[in-house]
């Protein structure tokens, strides 16, 4: 995707608790270039990250900087990169799993082990985005991007979307994110429901309704769902806020938009973390700190529109003004009670893939 850089309008403001008081851009110290340590020369590193979710010059600026070379892949969602990693890492340094998926993998022994030492940009990020718990004390992630699932729409096929009800009633194509948790949370949360249950009475009770619901879903998207809606085979796309507003910036002005529904939706924190068994530890190391210099960081979230973690960045005016003042992207803190987190749950993981696998075979038919 091109660099965000054009108007990006919403159909509703919505809130993150995660920005903390920025000071004057003039106070701030001049920025000097992110270094590579040295040693590292004709090393590789692999990467394994969600689609459409680094700037253009991201890894190439990588590689030139310490003279290695990046075997990047992309996954669909978190539950691809958990089932992958739970067969044994292939060969993996770095990762980018979303803040629950990195309790589970801690949990279950898939992850390594830090040194922070090793990471002095981990300062530039918000202390509200840290020692979260998911991850006590970060030993074992640092943030990378944040932000909220949402819906995407044609404007001119839909009109306006305010809430989830109205994304069910439409009479046209709708596609719905492969994300068992994030969607089974909206259907537990419509039902007045914890959206971390745990009982599997109120969990298949949210499948059933997500199934009444789910009358017009056309697909299913593995991080894709902008695509379908940039290409009209859909109308309306839940997806991650910054996925569709990419696509508003490659299309003209006010075709397309994202809401918050008005019932709430789900806030998120992307990790960087080192799978259990990396063959490159250290460089993974090297490039965890890389990705946290404020202009590396700022550069990323300028040109995929998510949030920012690394506070140093937006104090030092180097996140676009007309992006950090969007509240679909940066939103205002007074209204944060509208959005909920979602939980590791290994004892109801069963349950919901179980519905899932159920909610998604019955659509189909």
């Amino acid at each position: 995707m091109r660099k965000v850089l054009v108007s990006l309008g919403i159909a509703a403001a919505v809130a993150v608790p995660v920005l903390t008081l920025a000071q004057d851009a003039t106070e701030m110290p001049e920025l000097e270039p992110w270094t590579c340590p040295e040693g590292f020369e004709g090393q590789t590193l692999s990467v394994y990250n969600w689609s459409t979710y680094v700037a253009e010059d991201t890894i190439s600026n990588f590689e030139a900087a310490c003279g290695v070379t990046v075997n990047y892949d992309v996954y669909g969602n978190n539950e691809e990169l958990l089932a992958k990693l739970r067969q044994g890492n292939p060969g993996y340094d770095i990762i980018v799993p979303t803040d629950y998926m990195v309790e589970i993998m801690i949990g279950e022994g898939l992850l390594e082990p830090i040194d922070q030492a090793n990471i002095p940009n981990l300062a530039n990020v918000d202390p509200l985005l840290l020692d979260q718990g998911y991850d006590p004390g970060n030993l074992y992630s640092a943030p990378y991007q944040w932000g909220t699932i949402g819906v995407g729409y044609n404007v001119a096929a839909v009109g306006e979307i305010t809430s989830w009800e109205d994304v069910w009633a439409y009479d046209g194509p709708v596609s719905w994110l492969e994300d068992p948790r994030g969607m089974m949370s909206i259907g537990l949360s419509m039902l007045g429901f914890d959206p971390n249950s745990e009982n599997p009475d109120e969990i298949f009770a949210a499948k059933d309704y997500l199934i009444e619901s789910g009358s017009n879903v056309v697909y299913f998207a593995a991080d894709d769902g902008q695509a379908q809606l940039l290409g009209g085979n859909v109308d309306i796309a839940i997806e991650y806020n910054g996925d569709i507003f990419q696509i508003m910036a490659e299309s003209e002005e006010g075709a397309f938009a994202y809401v918050i529904p008005e019932e709430g939706a789900q806030r998120w924190v992307d990790n960087l973390a080192v799978p259990a068994g990396a063959p490159n530890k250290a460089l993974a190391e090297v490039f965890i700190d890389y990705i946290l210099d404020p202009q590396v960081g700022a550069d990323i979230s300028n040109y995929t529109a998510y949030g920012s973690p690394n506070i140093t960045a937006i104090n030092m005016g180097l996140i676009d003004e007309e992006l950090l003042n969007n509240p679909g992207i940066y939103p205002p803190p007074e209204l944060a009670e509208r959005l909920w987190s979602i939980s590791a749950l290994p004892d109801a993981e069963n349950y919901y893939n179980d519905a899932w696998d159920e909610l998604k075979v019955f659509l189909a038919g």
